[in-house]
């Protein structure tokens, strides 16, 4: 992969990381202040978690094709280690939007499925923090 495209990698990783940290600490907060009701607070944040998601995926998907074994620039181990935590968090955010999303949305065990979303929420955002760190630490250092 050319330096150029490889040049991507932290950009997508910091947009992916931010997106997440901007979403959960500020938006989705300010949604349950603001809006005039819980309900619709909850309804406006479950359609930014679902856009939240495609994002995420998005990143995701494009951070695999950049940290591939064997391309120019990218250590195997460092490569397979940005694998794992991409793909956990990927995998975390689809759960999120089709397995626990659609027991909120019908308030079916709220309390117990609103937390487990929350700790998916938690662990996407520590997977993706993780990526961004290995993406943007030089080749070799600790």
């Amino acid at each position: 992969m050319t330096t150029r495209l490889q040049a991507l990698a932290p950009w997508l990783a910091a947009l992916w990381w931010g997106s997440l940290t901007t979403l959960g600490v500020v938006v989705v907060p300010l949604l349950f202040v603001h809006l005039p009701s819980p309900a619709l607070a909850g309804g406006m944040a479950a359609k930014l978690f679902t856009a939240q998601t495609w994002l995420g995926t998005g990143c995701g998907l494009l951070l695999l094709l950049l940290n591939r074994p064997g391309q120019d620039r990218v250590d195997a181990g460092r490569a397979q280690s940005i694998t794992v935590f991409v793909m956990l968090g990927v995998l975390l955010a689809l759960l999120s939007e089709f397995a626990v999303a659609p027991r909120i949305v019908s308030r079916e065990n709220l309390r117990l499925w609103h937390s487990v979303g929350s700790a998916m929420f938690a662990l996407q955002w520590l997977c993706a923090g993780v990526t961004f760190w290995k993406v943007t630490r030089k080749v070799g250092s600790i």
